[in-house]
């Protein structure tokens, strides 16, 4: 068998051409003719978004278990598509108006929607590309948008159901208006910040003698106040309730009023009461009656309920204004430095301003409630399971949800008002062309759904629902959803209710949350921090598949992911080390014969003991969501068993003379080979595809191959054992070697010491040409000549070399004994530590775990070194 492969590594020359391959051969289409399903939906990115490491390693980590299940030969659907981003996109788009002199007022609705769709159609080519590049095998002919016909058909017909239910009502309430876009977000979608700020004491004037003096934050928002509150108990307001005060700069006048809210300890204990701008105060007007004035537009500018001089602008701009005025009319006491916590819209970054306005509502609690039994039910898994207490968090403690959104781009409330009446009607369509209301007139609702109302859907909605499709009889309920924590409300229990509510069933089964990416000094990554590296820059300098599993290996279930650039070279280090092994095997297949028959000596079972012990753990770690121990099983068994020790030993038969025993030594290494790509496959798809195609028959994909399964016919334990004892031994003369700077290609005399119960002797006996090519002795003893060695102990035997010519016995001793210091300190050191109660309560489990492990390693060292300086000294 003659074969050429590639001459370096190079994943930029084969990777798109990889995936290209694939996608011919419809690999991400589920097969319906095997009997397991795995389904999964990927999180919907937003259309007009760009790849970040966020995604990368949400996808890198869907992706690697969606490739391990079709192997296992599930019949896999992993669903992938866009969302619309109401906000973010419609945003991206008023942007790119303004940068071309117009607005959205230069358009008609149904005008300015159709120019939105061209600009998302052109971005999502751009999020899916980058998409690709991760290796994402999900099924592109199944991709679905959240503004699809069948989608939008989903969230018409829950919102009717929900309205039918009276799980959703409309009702005048504060919301948290953007003023960014122009509309209200959920509270969910507030981030606060620490900002530095002032406490302004402000006079309100009962009449011209005397006055109240009120501390707050915001002078701005006073033209709304419709009220003074005072705490009952506090003696000296007691006098003034009841009484008017006139609010600065203006001629009107309001009460004063008591109320237990008021905080008597907190400024000057008078609170200016503004319902409208305030949620506290808002709870105050429902108690006491008192109306409620909004002073906002609905792009956070005053409007005409304040002084002319103030309307139309912002409230930043208004509240310098209106500070210098008071000033100067005799109105601001003092002003003080005060740090407090501003609401910020994550999305736009604006400031968000409490807003009194009419909306549309769903009543959570009925749905949170179910979604909370599916939990404490056991029907549905957190991984890890910390992430319980923010789910049930939520749930118990959930407030009505504001659906509606202030923007054209998005699904649009079906809820029509006729014009004459303000009757309110549901419908897809306008009332009016139903034969009951000819004459009417109805007017649409402007407003469109909050995004997460079609993304809560998701799971059933892309499978087809409300139809009952194929694919939603196939493959739901989902097995699995692999997402951030930051989206556990947002999404995750949200999913959970609507599926609970609309299908009877939970969603998903298992919920894995990723780990937190956090830069080299521990900062969360971040666009603002601007700390962040770009996946694709990752992918141009090492390749996806080193982007890949160096993510996977670093993720660590229920641990921050610290990571920086260079740390990637890791994954490249370990792809190369893959071209290369299997292009030394691929080179050596020149005139060979590839034999069927494989005749395994004991070495062979250690390595099929070990593959079996391999894949066990890699099915054990998938089950349980352990990304870092599966990468960490196949790197030890591909980098350490099969490239230092397996590939290293079969260079002895390769070498050989006989063309038989050189056909079987690579007919066996290929058949390992083979099997080592099938583990690797999940975590480098790329590379692993591309070996395989160099060797396999035209059209034999590798992602369609059967992972191997643990198969109790290949545990040869006799043998695993009796290597990992003849490993102990080459290592120890490697080590011994090493630790005293000896040459390995200087030849030295070795003894072995056997205990009396060693069973592996004639095993040592019978691979003797294997130790010399490994540890390059000039004589091997048997249980003879060690005096005047140097030696180690190990589990049932001592192994001694002779290299007292070879060093400066005092340097060593001096060096030694510096050594033994250092080893005992650092020993003292994590004995202390396993000793301290706090330490032990209140470290991480982790590194508990790690500093017994120091602990054993330095007390062995200790020994070893102790060994050393005895023999030194009886030389």
């Amino acid at each position: 068998m003659n074969c050429i492969p590639l001459e370096k590594y190079d994943p930029k020359t084969f990777e798109d051409e990889i995936y290209s391959k694939w996608l011919e051969h419809n690999v991400f289409s589920p097969d319906n003719s095997l009997f397991g399903k795995f389904s999964m939906v990927a999180p919907p990115p937003n259309v007009t978004g760009v790849l970040h490491m966020g995604h990368a390693l949400n996808f890198i980590l869907q992706d690697v278990l969606v490739r391990y299940k079709r192997m296992k030969k599930n019949s896999t659907l992993w669903l992938f598509g866009t969302d619309h981003a109401g906000i973010a996109t419609q945003a991206v788009f008023e942007r790119h108006l303004k940068s071309i002199g117009k607005s959205k007022d230069d358009f008609e609705r149904e005008e300015f929607v159709r120019e939105i769709f061209k600009l998302k159609n052109k971005h999502r080519g751009v999020i899916v590309d980058q998409i690709k590049k991760l290796g994402a095998s999900y099924d592109h002919s199944r991709e679905r948008f959240t503004l699809d016909e069948n989608l939008c058909k989903a969230v018409s017909k829950v919102f009717k159901d929900l309205y039918s239910k009276g799980l959703i009502y409309r009702g005048e309430y504060l919301v948290n208006l953007d003023p960014g876009s122009g509309s209200v977000v959920s509270d969910e979608e507030i981030e606060y910040k620490e900002v530095d700020g002032k406490l302004y004491f402000i006079r309100y004037f009962i009449d011209s003698s005397s006055f109240i003096e009120i501390a707050t934050t915001r002078p701005e928002t006073m033209f709304g106040d419709t009220a003074i509150a005072v705490n009952p108990n506090d003696e000296r307001y007691k006098s003034l309730v009841g009484k008017e005060v006139t609010i600065p700069l203006t001629t009107k006048k309001i009460k004063v009023i008591a109320d237990f809210y008021v905080d008597s300890a907190f400024g000057t204990g008078a609170l200016k009461v503004t319902p409208a701008h305030d949620p506290n105060d808002f709870e105050i007007s429902k108690r006491h009656n008192i109306p409620k004035v909004n002073i906002l537009t609905q792009d956070g500018k005053l409007n005409k309920n304040v002084p002319l001089q103030y309307q139309g602008l912002k409230m930043k701009d208004a509240r310098f204004k209106i500070e210098i005025e008071l000033m100067e009319k005799g109105f601001l006491k003092d002003v003080k430095k005060h740090k407090q916590q501003v609401g910020h819209c994550y999305r736009s970054g604006e400031v968000i301003e409490p807003y009194l306005s009419t909306q549309w509502f769903v009543k959570m609690k009925p749905l949170a409630d179910k979604a909370l039994k599916a939990l404490e039910n056991g029907e549905l898994r957190f991984y890890p399971k910390k992430w319980e207490n923010t789910y049930k968090y939520w749930l118990s403690n959930i407030r009505d949800w504001c659906i509606s959104r202030q923007l054209v781009w998005g699904h649009r409330i079906p809820a029509w008002y006729n014009i004459d009446t303000s009757e309110l009607v549901i419908s897809d369509t306008d009332p009016s062309l139903d034969e009951k209301n000819m004459g009417k007139r109805f007017v649409q609702d402007p407003d469109v759904l909050d995004t997460w109302f079609s993304s809560w859907l998701w799971p059933f909605s892309s499978l087809g629902w409300p139809d009952i499709t194929v694919d939603f009889k196939n493959y739901y309920p989902t097995d699995a959803l692999i997402t951030a924590y930051d989206i556990i409300f947002f999404w995750v229990a949200r999913m959970v209710m609507a599926g609970l509510e609309f299908t009877g069933q939970i969603p998903f089964k298992d919920v894995y949350i990723t780990p937190l990416l956090r830069d080299k000094h521990g900062k969360k990554m971040s666009k603002s921090l601007g700390n962040g590296i770009d996946p694709l820059d990752i992918i141009n300098e090492y390749g996806s598949d080193s982007l890949r599993f160096t993510l996977s290996f670093l993720s660590v279930q229920g641990q921050d992911l610290n990571i920086d650039t260079k740390d990637f070279m890791f994954g490249a280090k370990f792809a190369n080390k893959v071209f290369n092994a299997s292009k030394f095997i691929l080179l050596n297949l020149k005139n060979r014969e590839i034999l069927n028959d494989l005749k395994f000596n004991d070495i062979d079972k250690w390595l099929l003991t070990s593959l079996n012990s391999t894949i066990l753990g890699v099915e054990s770690s998938f089950t349980n969501y352990k990304y870092n121990e599966a990468s960490k099983f196949i790197y030890e068994f591909f980098w350490n068993d099969f490239c230092d020790w397996y590939i290293e030993i079969s260079k002895i038969d390769l070498n050989s003379r006989n063309v038989n025993i050189q056909n079987m030594a690579i007919s066996k290494l290929l058949f390992f080979l083979k099997k080592a790509l099938l583990i690797l496959h999940p975590f480098i798809p790329f590379v692993t595809e591309k070996i395989y195609s160099e060797f396999s028959e035209k059209g034999d994909i590798l992602a369609l191959n059967e992972y191997p399964s643990f198969d109790i016919a290949n545990n040869f334990q006799e043998e695993f054992e009796s290597f990992k004892a003849f490993k102990t031994f080459i290592v120890s003369v490697r080590t011994l070697r090493s630790e005293f700077n000896i040459s390995p290609s200087i030849k030295i005399d070795v003894a072995l010491k056997f205990d009396a119960d060693f069973k592996y002797e004639r095993y040592f006996n019978s691979n003797e040409c294997i130790a010399r090519k490994m540890i390059n002795f000039r004589n091997l003893f048997y249980n003879k000549n060690y005096d005047g060695m140097i030696g180690v102990a190990v589990a049932g035997f001592e192994i001694y070399a002779d290299i007292k010519s070879l060093i400066d016995k005092a340097k060593e001793l001096r060096r030694l004994e510096k050594q033994l210091e250092k080893y005992k300190m650092l020993r003292i050191s994590a004995s202390k530590k396993l000793e301290n109660e706090n330490f032990l309560m209140n470290a991480p489990k982790e590194i508990v775990e790690s500093e017994k492990l120091k602990l054993v390693e330095f007390s062995s060292l200790i020994d070893k070194i102790n060994s050393y300086i005895l023999n030194l000294k009886n030389l």
